[in-house]
């Protein structure tokens, strides 16, 4: 078996980090560069592409592409060209070929596993990363949020500025989701005080932001030609605008390192030129919105932002220089950043993952609640819980009775019922309030009648019937038969 692996699926690039059986941590090389495009081609033989394969060959055939994969983790499945591909197929072809290549490099399959995820995913889409990881060959991964991983790799690398009982905070900021926390150091490592996530937030908001600008600045001399682009409809229109898209992003990172770039377009001598304060204008409220993101989690967390030891910028969106300048404006601190932000999160999560084989997260199954039916020789004897009843009417299945004594509710006023578990209690939903209407229970109880019932005396008498059906508060009863 080989060292550990971690391995950070994002919206745009994969990273892995492999450490090997020497103790060096060491990211891994995908043709030449340690970020893999997460994008997957499916090509007509069945078999999935990954990485700069797919894109060269999504250039042919663009309906067949699917760029960012993460992005339909709740989709299920994805159409590529005539047949569909489940979404776990698409993230465990990418998972299977990080696999490969750390089996090549260090001689050995894979032996641990830690997969890294956006903080605000739930147990659904933790579960689809675990499968996908499953279907990859991987052994059980186990689970990291993004933002701790890349607390653990700052905590480490900065060691002497966060000290044993400081906060940090962490601005992630990727292609397609954000997430900002707050993060706390004892001495049995970071803990997690508040956190918030944009999951339709990230860089390729900004890419839509700019060819949205420029759709507008061309469509007075070719408005045809731009709605081709912006909605294409045949494959040369799909693969004309899946160039336009890369010269975008292209042009969106030139601006990080220049004043001013040329987005080419489709059609001949139409070049745009757009300077910095322009792309600085469109982005603006997209990395506002990551800004107030951070400031609502240091709030929440009740850490003084001037007690902060340090605020790290973590993901490639965070290379967009408005992103440090906002923070800079909102805290009164200048934020934190290295030369590779996009390999932090896969570092952290190989440095201090939880422990090995780290059982996924069952999914949740969904809550089903049925009336029961049942067929009964003798009449239905009343349930405290229910409503006082007159004789009801004959009704071939059972339902609950209203209040007028019919078996049977209009669909615009049947409430929605729960089973009641027995307990009558103060606290149990069953029971009115004092002073408000409830079901008379003289009869079978021997209490006298009264307008309301306190809750603190809602119990069940001995001997009386085990109630069956209660009724949420809200809900309202019928007017009795005048």
């Amino acid at each position: 078996m080989s060292g550990r692996l971690s391995i950070d699926f994002g919206t745009s690039t994969t990273v892995a980090m492999l450490v090997r059986q020497d103790g060096r941590p060491a990211p891994l090389l995908f043709d030449g560069s340690p970020l893999l495009p997460s994008a997957v081609f499916a090509d007509a033989d069945g078999d999935l592409l990954v990485g700069r394969d797919a894109w060269h060959s999504g250039r042919v055939s663009p309906e067949r592409l699917e760029p960012n994969p993460k992005r339909r983790v709740d989709d299920g499945t994805v159409l590529l060209g005539d047949r569909e591909v489940p979404v776990v197929d698409l993230i465990a072809a990418v998972l299977r070929r990080v696999a490969a290549e750390a089996a090549r490099v260090s001689g050995a399959p894979v032996g641990e596993v830690t997969l890294t995820h956006p903080i605000a995913w739930g147990n659904p889409r933790r579960e689809v990363l675990c499968r996908a990881a499953r279907a990859a060959g991987l052994p059980p991964p186990a689970l990291v949020a993004e933002p701790v991983a890349a607390a653990d790799h700052f905590v480490r690398t900065f060691a002497g500025a966060v000290p044993v009982g400081g906060c940090v905070a962490v601005y992630d900021f990727g292609a397609g989701t954000f997430d900002a926390s707050v993060l706390r150091r004892t001495a049995e490592g970071l803990v997690p005080l508040a956190s918030e996530g944009l999951p339709d937030t990230g860089g390729l908001d900004i890419d839509a932001a700019v060819l949205e600008h420029l759709a507008r600045a061309g469509a007075d001399r070719d408005g045809d030609r731009w709605r081709e682009l912006v909605t294409p409809a045949t494959p040369a229109q799909r693969r004309a605008s899946r160039q336009l898209w890369d010269d975008v992003r292209a042009g969106k990172e030139m601006l990080s390192r220049a004043a001013t770039t040329v987005v080419p377009l489709p059609a001949p001598g139409t070049d745009a030129l757009l300077s910095r304060e322009e792309f600085d204008r469109l982005a603006e409220p997209i990395v506002a919105r990551t800004v107030a993101a951070l400031r609502a989690a240091v709030d929440r967390a009740g850490v003084p932002v001037a007690d902060l030891a340090g605020v790290y910028l973590v993901g490639g969106s965070s290379r967009v220089p408005l992103a440090a300048t906002l923070l800079h404006r909102a805290l009164g601190r200048a934020p934190t950043a290295i030369e590779w932000p996009e390999l932090v999160v896969a570092e952290g999560a190989l440095a201090a993952p939880p422990p090995a084989g780290t059982p996924a997260p069952p999914p949740v199954p969904p809550r089903v609640v049925a009336l029961r039916t049942r067929t009964r020789s003798s009449p239905r004897r009343p349930s405290p819980c229910s409503p006082p009843r007159r004789p009801p009417a004959p009704s071939p299945s059972h339902s609950p009775p209203r209040r007028d004594g019919s078996r049977s509710w209009p669909a615009s006023a049947r409430p929605s019922a729960r089973r009641c578990t027995g307990c009558c209690s103060p606290r149990c939903s069953c029971w009115a309030s004092a002073g408000s209407p409830r079901p008379s229970r003289s009869r079978e109880a021997g209490r006298p009648p009264s307008a309301g019932w306190p809750r603190s005396r809602a119990r069940r008498p001995p001997g009386s019937p085990v109630p069956t059906w209660c009724w949420p508060r809200s809900s309202r009863w019928a007017v009795p038969a005048t």
